[in-house]
């Protein structure tokens, strides 16, 4: 794509994303198909004075690793990967696959085997973030095979990540400062309040978020973004839960996932579509079946689901559970290979109650 939306893209991750500075190493993680924004960030990169170092993978090998590797080859933590975590001062992940398919028959435990090694590497990330000394931000770039996925043509998937990513404002840093500091009001209200209760058609759940952080998410570490989310207590779910939105793992559609949680845990698990998958990833670990993420979603720009979490979990006027690890900076301490997003749509008929006042009602924040 020769676009001045690349250009705008291209300067939002390098100055407000990773906010870059003279003499820091950028590691940039893609794949060959997302060449015109991985160009544009190596250039704007090299005019802030920083030192790119692109890391350009195949689809196609990762594939072959999980397909015909051994248990000592799939948990072995790249050296490459392993270095750039401890020199890199920021890390730009740009997914860019041209089959999104392409792991969805590969054994679930294989998976999670090469989950434990890239966890290995993201040890290393977390421990520098919290420090200080490293960021990190993951965006999308728009090829065949996601656009397949999101039903539609690759023109209109393209104009869809512009949009959604505020590249069709003339300034989209503003733009994201605007929708963050919209979010921080939220963040400041929900601080100090102890329960939440989500009720929609098919759902009806109680969980506590007392003394847990609400982390304002503006397009920094994911761009697009416009969330806000914490990791509950981990033995405080109670209740039933529908998810509407197909929810997607590993190039895995799932549909129609019901859930039952009791003191915390997943204790009944259904889906219309996919449910030995999610029977095989609830039984992954101990963590699995607890919730480590709730979130509201609140990117108005996204109104239809694609199947990349990246965008649908942002959606305005919905909320999302993650199944498995916490954010730390949450206050959240359930541990888990796994990391599962799953949206309930509450834009039409549904509620969220946070202690005795109503926040949301119908996809809309109230407060």
């Amino acid at each position: 794509m020769n676009d001045i939306r690349i250009e705008r893209w291209a300067h939002a991750l390098v100055h407000y994303c990773l906010y870059l500075k003279p003499g820091e190493i950028l590691s940039i993680h893609a794949t060959p198909l997302a060449a015109p924004l991985i160009e544009a960030v190596y250039r704007e990169a090299l005019n802030v004075g920083a030192h790119p170092v692109p890391v350009i993978a195949l689809d196609e090998l990762n594939e072959i690793l999980l397909r015909e590797g051994n248990d000592s080859q799939l948990t072995m933590p790249s050296p490459v990967a392993l270095t750039l975590a401890e020199k890199a001062n920021a890390r730009l992940s740009i997914q860019s696959s041209s089959n999104p398919k392409a792991l969805s028959n590969i054994p679930p435990d294989r998976g999670a085997k090469l989950r434990q090694a890239s966890h290995a590497v993201a040890s290393k990330f977390w421990k520098r973030e919290r420090a200080g000394d490293f960021r990190w931000c993951g965006t999308l770039y728009p090829t065949t095979g996601y656009a397949q996925e999101a039903n539609m043509s690759l023109k209109e998937f393209e104009e869809f990540v512009f949009d959604v990513c505020f590249l069709n404002d003339p300034d989209p840093i503003a733009s994201w400062q605007e929708l963050s500091r919209k979010q921080q009001h939220f963040v400041d209200w929900l601080v100090g309040k102890k329960n939440v209760h989500v009720l929609g058609e098919g759902t009806d759940l109680k969980l506590s978020i007392a003394d847990r952080i609400f982390i304002n998410s503006d397009g920094k570490r994911n761009f697009p973004s416009g969330e806000f989310f914490t990791g509950p207590i981990e033995n405080s779910a109670e209740g039933v839960v529908q998810f509407d939105i197909p929810a997607s793992y590993d190039g895995r559609a799932v549909e129609g996932v019901r859930l039952v949680f009791h003191e915390g845990k997943v204790v009944e698990a259904s889906a219309r579509q996919g449910n030995d998958y999610l029977q095989q990833m609830l039984n992954l670990d101990a963590g699995a079946r607890y919730l480590g993420e709730f979130a509201f979603g609140n990117n108005m720009r996204v109104t239809h689901a694609t199947k990349q979490i990246l965008f649908d979990e942002k959606m305005g006027g919905t909320v999302h559970m993650a199944l498995g690890s916490s954010y730390p900076e949450t206050g959240g301490v359930n541990q888990s290979a796994l990391h599962w997003d799953m949206i309930c749509d509450l834009r039409t008929a549904g509620e969220v109650w946070i202690d005795d006042t109503l926040f949301l009602k119908n996809g809309k924040v109230l407060v």
